[in-house]
């Protein structure tokens, strides 16, 4: 059995209605593929790598409008001095753990370029989070096959979260982080659209979670919910990628991104000096073409 989301607890945030699957792939034609690597021999291994690809993975032929926002940037996202130029992305997005940014940059290249042999260049993002905790970050164990894999099985419908793909070796709040998703719909002169975000939460401190708006990391007891480290893992990350089927121009996507931030300190991120919270990072893609 499925755990439960919070909606299936009665807990509900937010005012506006929520996508058939409360995930960014309510957004039309984004899709999102996860490869999980768990295995203890002959090198522990939690990690993995996620991808995000919208217009139904052809975004190289279809290119979409798009921004970023660092609030704080202790972190990698590759990609991001072209994305600042054009305003246009043209490859789908990965997520993956901190050193291991290059080989699935390189693999989003290949993979590309196989399918697109007329192309002569080009600038995929790829971001990152610290899983090394949990994780045997130095035995590098994404290969470009795990790359390929992930984007073959990208689709939509219902995304897997928690501890699968880039999300599998990560913390969040003292407990188990990962991969999160939603969407809300909003209306708009008659118009309904539609935004998703899907996140890799690696961030903050027990003490200062917040779950819609009340305190939980502080009412709940070490001995009743211990944490495995006498000193805490400072700092950490969250990459947060927003799609929007909104007809978006690249600084009001760059608006949209910025507006992650809000949500990051609602419940109870801070962008400490040590975090990369690169949109915390922001991606938005919207689904009427080059702005509709």
């Amino acid at each position: 059995m499925p755990r439960p989301r919070l909606r299936d607890l009665g807990i509900i945030i937010g005012e506006m209605p929520t996508g058939r699957y409360n995930a960014i792939t309510d957004v039309a034609d984004v899709l999102v593929g996860h490869t999980t690597l768990i295995y203890d021999e002959p090198r522990v291994a939690r990690t993995g790598v996620t991808v995000i690809s919208p217009r139904r993975g052809d975004v190289f032929r279809d290119q979409c409008f798009a921004a970023y926002h660092s609030f704080n940037g202790n972190g990698e996202m590759t990609g991001v001095h072209w994305l600042e130029e054009s305003g246009l992305i043209g490859s789908p997005i990965a997520i993956t753990n901190t050193h291991q940014v290059g080989i699935v940059r390189d693999a989003l290249v290949a993979y590309e370029i196989e399918r697109h042999p007329e192309s002569e260049w080009l600038l995929p993002i790829v971001a990152e989070t610290y899983d090394g905790w949990l994780n045997d970050i130095n035995g590098f164990h994404l290969t470009a096959e795990h790359v390929h894999a992930a984007l073959d099985s990208a689709a939509g419908g219902a995304v897997a979260e928690g501890n699968v793909g880039g999300g599998t070796g990560m913390i969040c709040h003292g407990f188990k982080g990962g991969i999160g998703t939603a969407s809300r719909l909003a209306e708009i002169e008659g118009s309904t659209y539609t935004t998703g975000v899907l996140v890799q939460a690696n961030y903050g401190s027990r003490r200062d979670l917040r779950i819609n708006g009340v305190p939980i990391g502080q009412m709940i007891l070490e001995e009743a919910a211990p944490i495995p480290w006498r000193r805490p893992p400072a700092g950490s990350s969250i990459i947060m990628i927003i799609a929007t089927d909104a007809p978006l121009l690249p600084q009001q996507c760059r608006r949209l991104a910025q507006r992650a931030t809000v949500g990051l300190g609602r419940v109870g991120g801070f962008g400490h000096n040590g975090s990369g919270d690169i949109s915390p990072t922001g991606l938005a893609l919207p689904g009427d073409g080059r702005g509709g």
